[in-house]
């Protein structure tokens, strides 16, 4: 079976960047944020498949068929039993690598939007297909299902493969996040640093935090202080990371809602009222001495997008 996409057909896609365990939601929350990558996906001929990089990650990152993109590409293909012909893609990223906003979830995503704009009219995917594709991809859903769907999203795994359920955020939060400009951090490294197991009253401690988290997120912001709290996973990542625990100590001991975003080392602060933003973004500038910057960020209910651009001539 071929794939039958002409020559030169073309698709834009938009992806967000993401924040994923928001303290006590560990592998299971994430919502999307207001600062995405763009991938055009061009059909050539021949087969192979090559990668303009601009902005993060030029210079550095594959360029070819073993780009995350176009591995994520080629895997979406063969799960309609496709082969992924010659493409050429432009990425045009703004996501930091390694800094705990959903960069690789980001790129698996763009990869498996790109396949599905291209397929349109051959083979669809439906939002189920497209959930699990980018999850064998990436391990876990927490990432991929607000960077598909957008919003503040629950996942979780079942024996027919991962779920998600998409909530909508109380107009009252807002959000800011703090990058440090020049340490970045593994998610497999993040992970091994965690123990096998945990004592029943953390897991206890955690499921409380979570569920009160949901109704902080979506009906109750004042809540969102003592909603953030988490035993599971940031005390254990903390010695790898001192100065990202250093600034959520300060942050805390202010009463901001601060916690690590995704495997860090970005610190999310969930703010109750959009005036707390300003005094974050001057904690988080004043920190080691201007090593952080602060983006004042909203959430994203679009999700990632794909439109179809002009053929280009052949």
């Amino acid at each position: 079976m071929t794939s039958s996409i002409a020559i030169g057909r073309s698709v834009r896609v938009s992806v967000p960047a993401t924040t994923a365990n928001l303290g006590p939601g560990f592998d299971t929350l994430g919502m999307a944020l207001t600062l995405g990558d763009e991938l055009t996906a061009t059909v050539v001929k021949g087969s192979a498949i090559t990668v303009d990089v601009h902005g993060v990650g030029e210079g550095e990152v594959p360029t070819d068929e073993t780009n995350l993109i176009a591995r994520s590409m080629i895997h979406a293909f063969a799960a309609k039993g496709l082969p992924l012909p010659g493409v050429h893609l432009v990425a045009h990223n703004v996501i930091p690598h390694g800094r705990g906003l959903g960069s690789s979830g980001a790129a698996i995503v763009a990869g498996v939007m790109a396949a599905k704009g291209l397929l349109q009219g051959i083979v669809e995917f439906d939002a189920s297909e497209l959930l699990a594709i980018a999850t064998e991809m990436e391990g876990h859903p927490d990432n991929i299902a607000p960077s598909l769907f957008g919003g503040l999203t629950i996942a979780w795994m079942t024996d027919q493969g991962p779920k998600h359920k998409k909530l909508s955020v109380h107009r009252g939060v807002s959000l800011v996040v703090a990058v440090p400009e020049n340490a970045s951090m593994s998610t497999q490294l993040a992970r091994s640093l965690q123990p096998e197991t945990v004592p029943h009253q953390d897991a206890i401690f955690n499921l409380s935090r979570s569920a009160l988290l949901i109704a902080a997120l979506i009906q109750s912001p004042e809540l969102l202080f003592e909603a953030t709290e988490d035993k599971l996973h940031q005390t254990y990542r903390a010695s790898a990371m001192q100065d990202t625990d250093d600034l959520l100590q300060e942050l805390r001991r202010k009463g901001f809602a601060a916690v690590v975003s995704g495997a860090g080392p970005s610190v999310l602060v969930l703010c109750s009222d959009p005036s707390q933003r300003l005094e974050v973004a001057t904690i988080v500038e004043g920190h080691r001495g201007g090593t952080w910057a602060s983006h004042m960020l909203t959430v994203d209910e679009r999700g990632a997008t794909v439109e179809e651009l002009p053929a280009l001539a052949d």
